[in-house]
């Protein structure tokens, strides 16, 4: 695959709201049908986008938080599907950074700036909760590592070059095991049926004895020793998404208002355009939405600052940063969704629109992790100055 290479922040904004107007066009289809996004994703890489946080030194642009969170709104507010897809690649991108040896940096970094896609193998079904993990990583006399487990909600693993799968070593400590999709032993499993988010392939990874070389594997367990953005980061691109939702979803609901809605007949007015409580309602949805626009850009510059001078304290700063703004996201996300209906009224609802994408997609990709936990953080740090753990959830 041969991608082009994105060379500053300006340019990178610019691809992404070129692909987001072009992947705004197709999206409902898409979802109605569930037809998998593979030509776009192969847009998305050959547009260089998902090199853009290389760092300058490997020949990328790193980009900045903000620049970051800006590319994943404006996907978002296209198709909440497809904006999920490359999430666990950044996410990933910056475990090689943080944890990589040289050549493992080298490695990978040249993968990305020639168009590679990281799918994830995260989570499991049937364990305790969402960071026990069964999936086992086992060390042979040949050098190589033996990978067994089953892995579900793998956004990105059926459209992927590498899968990066979390697993515990002998130690029972976590690693991260970069696998291709293709290696022996592993089945990608197109089983989701999740009522949103329909098209993200978020189906299951079967690891049957995959062997993997040494130099494949990274030591995830150190990120959380010391001050970390890995959480911070995560999170930013979840909150981001969900901003991206929407404003798509409003987007909809006023164009609908502009040319389909009808006057409702107490009004005595000619258009539901000049209705003045629906004029008040989208006001009200406006400013929801700007709060939520703020407060993800808000955090993405903690997230820079803290990426400039990381200690405990800026660390903690960006973390609650992001968590705010993760929870207010959340909020509008499902709100402002659910409002499209209020505001656009019967017609709206039926299925050949397919304007109910919007809510299912934000209510699907809200649930990824507990906003009230979230807002337990933000409360002890305000009132305690208890710092936020490191469990990359924050």
């Amino acid at each position: 695959m041969t991608a082009h290479v994105i060379t500053d922040e300006a340019e990178a904004l610019a691809v992404a709201a070129a692909l987001a107007d072009d992947f705004r066009i197709g999206a409902a289809e898409r979802d109605a049908e569930r037809r998998l996004p593979r030509a776009e994703l192969d847009r998305l890489s050959a547009s260089g986008l998902l090199a853009v946080t290389v760092p300058a030194e490997y020949g990328g642009a790193d980009v900045s938080a903000r620049t970051l969170a800006e590319v994943f709104r404006l996907l978002g507010s296209a198709d909440g599907s497809l904006a999920q897809i490359p999430q666990s690649h950044f996410v990933y991108a910056n475990v090689i950074r943080r944890q990589g040896t040289e050549p493992q940096r080298t490695f990978f970094f040249a993968e990305l700036l020639a168009g590679r896609r990281f799918g994830n193998a995260q989570s499991e079904a049937g364990t305790k909760h969402v960071q026990d993990f069964r999936t086992r990583l086992e060390r042979r006399p040949d050098g190589f590592h033996a990978l067994n487990g089953v892995k579900h909600y793998c956004t990105g693993a059926l459209f992927a070059d590498w899968i990066p799968v979390l697993a515990c070593a002998e130690d029972d400590n976590m690693y991260v095991a970069f696998v291709p999709r293709t290696a022996p032993g592993v089945t990608v499993i197109d089983d989701w049926d999740g009522m949103g988010q329909r098209t993200t392939a978020s189906g299951s990874v079967r690891l049957d004895g995959v062997l993997v070389p040494a130099d494949r594997v990274l030591p995830h367990h150190l990120t959380f020793q010391g001050p970390q953005l890995h959480g911070a980061i995560t999170q930013l691109l979840h909150a981001a998404i969900d901003v991206g939702i929407a404003g798509g979803a409003l987007a909809q609901a006023v164009e609908f208002v502009r040319t389909k809605s009808r006057a409702w007949f107490e009004s005595g007015l000619e258009t539901a355009a000049e209705d003045p409580l629906l004029i008040q309602r989208f006001g009200e949805l406006a400013i929801q939405l700007r709060a939520s626009e703020a407060l993800l850009r808000e955090a993405a510059g903690a997230v820079d600052a803290a990426r400039g001078h990381l200690t405990d304290d800026t660390a903690a700063e960006a973390s609650i940063a992001v968590a705010v703004a993760k929870v207010r996201a959340a909020e509008a996300a499902v709100d402002v969704a659910s409002a499209l209906f209020e505001v656009s009224g019967t017609r709206s609802a039926l299925n050949s629109t397919n304007l109910h994408r919007h809510w299912r997609d934000a209510r699907i990709h809200t649930l990824h992790d507990p906003p009230r936990w979230k807002i337990q953080h933000i409360g002890r740090y305000v009132l305690s100055d208890i710092r936020p753990p490191r469990h990359g959830l924050l």
